[in-house]
């Protein structure tokens, strides 16, 4: 009998970790809010969400000492789910308030949305509500093109977008005004939306079901290893 996969949400003391938690819940993942880097090698994902300033998340991660151990356990193939900024924080670096460097997990940068000028007047920024995501062509025909329907609608809120260096990196594609941005990426274990699934009604309750069976999957395969490497 399968066990429930347990989750980390990393606590970088910026965000809306209870909406967050909840809806883990609600997908059938033990999840659980910790800012402690000792428990990152014991769950089977971990979750990085964000909202907030880019350069003072990273000073906070910097700060708890987590920066070192999530790249180190992410980089060991574990599951990561990064969530607004914290998908931001996967890349290189940013240019929110200067330049700051991220995590480095991704090869890319993250950018301010662009001004634009549509016929009903200047495009708001930040970009706050419903848009709908475009899966890839290159991963609709992967498995993991799954973890998300095409054509799903849900909710953002930002400023900036990621500009990953790898065409390959982008699960899906998002629409505001003139623009065609990347609003989600993908590579091996390593997941990041800069929507809000938590906020996103059933569609975004579906994507964490989605990504629970994800990581579901990968700590069976892991524990299956396990157990066949100790019988021998």
């Amino acid at each position: 009998m399968s066990s429930i996969a347990r989750v980390q949400i990393v606590d970088c003391r910026l965000g809306n970790l209870f909406s967050v938690r909840q809806a883990c819940l609600h997908a059938g993942l033990d999840a659980f809010v910790s800012s402690s880097f000792e428990t990152l090698d014991e769950v089977d994902g971990i979750i990085l969400p964000g909202v907030g300033a880019f350069g003072h998340a990273m000073q906070n991660l910097q700060e708890l000492e987590l920066i070192e151990p999530l790249i180190r356990v992410v980089r060991e193939g574990k599951p990561l789910l990064g969530i607004c900024l914290g998908m931001q924080l996967l890349f290189e670096e940013s240019e929110e308030f200067g330049t700051n460097p991220g995590l480095g997990l991704l090869s890319g940068n993250v950018r301010r949305l662009p001004n634009q000028t549509t016929s009903s007047g200047k495009l708001r920024v930040p970009n706050v509500g419903w848009h709908r995501v475009e899966v890839s062509p290159q991963k609709s025909s992967e498995p993991i093109g799954e973890i998300i329907r095409d054509g799903a609608y849900m909710y953002f809120v930002h400023s900036y977008r990621v500009i990953p260096n790898e065409e390959s990196d982008i699960l899906t594609f998002t629409e505001y005004g003139q623009l065609r941005y990347c609003s989600a990426v993908q590579r091996k274990n390593i997941i990041g939306v800069q929507f809000h699934p938590e906020r996103s009604a059933k569609g975004g309750i579906q994507f964490y079901r989605n990504w629970a069976a994800l990581i579901q999957r990968t700590a069976e395969n892991d524990r299956s290893i396990e157990l066949s490497v100790g019988t021998r």
